[in-house]
């Protein structure tokens, strides 16, 4: 029995997971709201009459996240604050058989590919003339760019191509018309995403097209930063360091997850590369391209690593110094190769590992942010947040990297959404701060 009055037409569309499931619920979103219906984004008022959580599947505890928000609102489904719960993403992909027994108050699930069929279950039409217009969920002034979709790595660890299905590029053609829609709507950066962004334009192309995809995205009149997100190491692009040399709006910055170092873990999760090759990588990107800042990622606690493993991981992040750096604790996913392995490294310890890696990093960011200190940066500004204007540099993505902060003192006013070059005054482990130069 319901309880309130609820909004015929009005959507909640709420968001689980990395910024490719973000940039699907934006896509839904703008879909949506061509067929007239009002939308919002995670409302924290429980007054639609539909709601569509887009779920994350990746991991353990990304999977309970989504778990336990579906269950939130089937409970408010029950006490008559919503009308229609819909799933779809990554965990609904995964395992919809299993979840439509555990939770049938949920009126629909839909896969990572299903977003005409979610649209004709609300009698909306999926119009295919929105060449990548949607409704943005970030500020305006920057944009999650996916370039592909799926992924054809053969990663032990990884479930997205259970969830993603394999590689499949994204026509050059449309990426620049969605590029060029973006910037009038005042959108200066572009962050390109896919699952693996060095496979660009194989299937499209037969040939990998990343390079010059950048250089056609780098002339769109309007993008002011272009940055490359998840790239794989194994047959990177080096055509991709020579555009990014060659044109000034894209970013010294490349996320690279790699995951482990040691041999004997490189090989047992199928990266199909070793340490020296890896090493070698780092230092020959270095090279090309002076000053750029290096992101990646590590796994804590895969099966069968060793002490011996870790201190060599330990050693080598000391050894590398990259610039950003985050660590995951091995998540056991049915399905994927290393599923077969006994997941033998106990979770305290898996954590453990993490935290003294990070202890690490934190130490060799706080060093490489004093290097910072009386450089001018030009900063792109995200948002006010108390006594501080907060920004980022060429060398931070949005969320995971260090920002730039300018005391709000009166005379200092910077406009949300623009640049300014900022003189870095002092740096702390994972933040700048600075004064706005006049």
């Amino acid at each position: 029995m319901k309880t309130k009055t609820l909004k015929k037409n009005k959507v909640n569309v709420v968001t689980l997971g990395c910024s490719k499931n973000l940039y699907d619920s934006e896509v839904l979103m703008g879909q949506l709201k061509a067929n007239r219906f009002e939308v919002e984004h995670e409302s924290t008022t429980d007054d639609s009459e539909i709601v569509i959580i887009n779920t994350c599947g990746f991991i353990e505890n990304a999977k309970q996240e989504s778990i336990d928000t579906i269950l939130r609102y089937v409970d408010a489904k029950e006490d008559g604050l919503v009308g229609k719960v819909y799933v779809t993403g990554c965990l609904s992909e995964r395992y919809k058989p299993e979840l439509e027994k555990e939770i049938p108050e949920v009126d629909a699930w839909f896969g990572t590919r299903d977003l005409p069929r979610l649209l004709k279950t609300l009698k909306a039409d999926y119009k295919h003339e929105l060449v990548g217009e949607r409704l943005l969920t970030t500020p305006a002034h920057f944009a999650y760019f996916k370039i592909s979709e799926g992924c054809d790595r053969p990663c032990s660890f990884c479930a997205i191509p259970l969830m993603r299905g394999g590689h499949v590029s994204i026509p050059m053609e449309t990426l620049v018309k969605q590029a060029e829609n973006l910037a009038k709507q005042g959108t200066k950066e572009l962050l390109l995403i896919a699952q693996d962004s060095t496979y660009y334009g194989l299937d499209l192309y037969r040939d990998r097209k990343l390079a010059e995809l950048m250089r056609r995205l780098s002339d769109v009149n309007g993008i002011e930063w272009i940055r490359l997100h998840y790239a794989f190491p194994t047959g990177f692009p080096m055509d991709v360091l020579d555009v990014m040399k060659e044109r000034e709006n894209i970013c010294n910055y490349l996320d690279m997850p790699l995951q482990h170092v040691s041999d004997r873990m490189l090989k047992s999760m199928r990266r199909g590369t070793t340490r020296q090759k890896t090493t070698d990588l780092v230092n020959t990107i270095r090279d090309k391209v002076p000053g750029i800042a290096i992101r990646t990622t590590l796994i804590s606690g895969y099966p069968g690593e060793s002490e011996a493993d870790h201190a060599e991981v330990l050693e080598w992040v000391e050894q590398m110094r990259f610039e950003r750096l985050g660590v995951f604790t091995y998540s056991h996913e049915e399905n994927t190769h290393a599923y077969t392995l006994e997941d033998d490294v106990p979770a305290e310890l898996k954590q453990q590992r993490a935290e003294e890696v990070m202890e690490l990093q934190q130490g060799i960011s706080a060093s490489l942010n004093a290097e910072k200190v009386g450089q001018t940066l030009k900063v792109l500004m995200d948002r006010k947040e108390g006594d501080y204007f907060i920004g980022r540099s060429e060398f931070d993505s949005p969320e995971v990297d260090n920002e730039v902060l300018v005391k709000a003192d009166g005379e200092t006013y910077l406009r949300i959404g623009d640049f300014a070059q900022i003189h870095i005054d002092r740096a702390e482990e994972f933040d700048l701060y600075g004064t706005v130069l006049k």
